[in-house]
Formats: structure tokens, sequence, C-alpha cells
């Protein structure tokens, strides 16, 4: 079973907050860098957040 697997596993029930978690991270990243590597921090997030299968829309629009 590979790691990705074994994260799968332990985030089954909780994937609103693995995807809170994913965006809490990018944003702090954000702000550390000013904005610096958005693009690439968003690409990351939406990267993440599709392999652990949580890429559901949200509820709220992303903002500029």
């Amino acid at each position: 079973m590979s790691m990705l697997d074994k994260l799968k596993g332990m985030l089954k029930g909780h994937e609103d907050v693995a995807r809170q978690g994913v965006d809490k991270a990018g944003d702090a990243f954000d702000a550390r860098t000013g904005n610096k590597y958005q693009s690439q921090v968003d690409t990351a997030q939406q990267k993440i957040n599709e392999q652990l299968g949580t890429d559901k829309p949200q509820d709220t629009p992303p903002q500029p």
C-alpha cells in the first residue's frame, strides 16, 4: 500500500477538513511570499485536492 493510499484512508470522511487545511497552508505560503508564487500555489492546491479526492466545488468563489 502506497503512502498516498494510507493518507486517503485516514482522510476518509474528513474531506472538507483536508481541503480546508490545503487551502489554509496555501494561503499562509502566499502571505509569507507576498503572493509572488500565487499561480504555482493555486496549481499545487488543485493537484493535491485532486489526488486526495477533495476537489469538490467550494462555496466561495476564488479571490483575485
